[in-house]
């Protein structure tokens, strides 16, 4: 069965993401992006998206990787700001 609290917090984060992915991508700024921070939130996505694929397959599982995708396309908007800032500063 699938837990409320874990949808919730899911599609909490599942809209911070999208959010972040767009301020970056309009300020061209690496200011408050922490790579380690998403690092480690990928590193605490996969071992959720393994629990639903052994233990409990269901549609929750595609809000993990949903926002798995987004906290990667996060740390591209984070390398294209800083390709921006290097260019600046030369």
């Amino acid at each position: 069965m699938n837990s409320i609290f874990e949808i919730i917090m899911l599609l909490c984060f599942g809209i911070a993401w999208p959010v972040s992915v767009y301020k970056t991508w309009k300020s061209r700024s690496t200011g408050g992006k922490s790579l380690f921070f998403s690092l480690i939130v990928i590193v605490g996505y996969i071992p959720g998206i393994i629990h639903k694929l052994i233990h409990s397959n269901d549609f929750v599982l595609y809000l993990y990787i949903l926002n798995l995708l987004m906290v990667m396309l996060d740390m591209a908007m984070y390398y294209r700001a800083k390709r921006y800032e290097n260019a600046a500063a030369r």
